[in-house]
């Protein structure tokens, strides 16, 4: 199907489900991890429009772009990354759901030691969260310290860490204060191996099979929500300081056609440092390219310079990006 033909469905209509599909083993491969650490609970899946662990039951909700390759190639063209799109990173993301499950099944928020370490389960989830990626209180699994937004990832987050194999966690965080996070999962697993869950009801919560809208209708909702923020009048200092619309610089290309042939090199550069969404930065130097535009600004000298000033700039902006109260970030949970 051409891309409008198929943007015309409706989720439901895709009929699509884990089975027989490249999730199908990296469930297996999650439940083998779990099995290895004595753990009894087993995490069963289904197919959603984002991923999710509810705390009604064992299981794990994946994205349906990930079911299908036409429609991973859906989901980078309209979003220019899909997460969770390669083995290493599904993988990545399945443990930290696995921690969600494990917390949910055992019922380990409700301990008193699980609260002093993690925090409350039932403080109430934050709208956007301004993280401190300096901190060491926090593993770092997930892009965007994602730890840091709620006592639910933070221990999520940590037990993945501590599920991943050879990860040498005890080594890597030898000496970060969240190392005694680590040893106290540590010891935690090992109480409750061999422990049958108490949460055993496998059931689907929001499956794909009962959404009605249609692809069009989410990849709209899905833009929205991630369009960047930013005044454009606001990179003009840091832009002058890049390029230049001086006269003796008029034989030098345009900055607009110097961000063209860079562009993508630099939002993923940019992505991968900060974990920052490409779509969100693609929209920036879209604005960015707008300003250069109006000023009427040139690209003189290195073009590798040129380049690493401006990636180093889209950088810092992407990392105040997260301290900003006006930027609402949604996130795998």
């Amino acid at each position: 199907m051409r891309d409008r033909d198929l943007m015309t469905v409706k989720l439901k209509d895709l009929k699509l489900s884990v089975e027989g599909t490249w999730l199908e083993d990296r469930f297996a491969q999650l439940n083998r991890e779990l099995s290895s650490r004595g753990l009894l609970v087993q995490a069963h899946s289904w197919v959603s429009n984002e991923w999710f662990s509810p705390d009604t039951t064992p299981g794990i909700a994946v994205p349906f772009y990930l079911a299908h390759p036409r429609l991973i190639r859906l989901e980078r063209r309209m979003m220019l990354d899909v997460e969770g799109g390669t083995r290493r990173e599904c993988m990545q993301i399945l443990r930290h759901e696995a921690g969600h499950v494990v917390q949910h099944a055992y019922g380990l928020h409700r301990r008193r030691k699980w609260q002093m370490a993690f925090g409350r389960s039932s403080k109430p989830y934050p709208n956007y969260y301004r993280p401190n990626p300096s901190s060491q209180n926090y593993v770092q699994h997930l892009r965007r310290w994602y730890a840091q937004s709620h006592p639910d990832e933070d221990f999520a987050e940590t037990f993945a860490v501590w599920l991943t194999p050879r990860s040498n966690w005890r080594k890597r965080y030898a000496d970060w204060p969240a190392l005694k996070k680590l040893l106290y999962v540590d010891e935690l697993m090992s109480e409750i191996a061999g422990e049958k869950p108490i949460l055993t009801r496998r059931a689907e919560v929001d499956p794909i099979s009962k959404m009605n809208e249609t692809l069009d209708s989410h990849y709209q909702a899905k833009l929205q929500h991630y369009a960047a923020a930013e005044t454009s009048a606001t990179f003009d200092r840091d832009l002058l300081k890049i390029f230049s619309r001086e006269s003796q610089a008029s034989d030098a290309p345009l900055a607009t056609t110097f961000i063209r042939r860079n562009r993508a090199e630099i939002r993923q550069l940019v992505s991968k440092w900060t974990g920052e969404y490409q779509l969100t930065l693609d929209a920036v130097l879209d604005d960015i390219s707008d300003r250069c535009r109006a000023l009427k600004l040139r690209a003189p000298g290195s073009e590798r310079k040129l380049r690493l000033n401006l990636t180093a700039m889209l950088t810092k902006r992407a990392v105040h990006s997260f301290y900003s109260s006006s930027r609402r970030q949604r996130f795998a949970v």
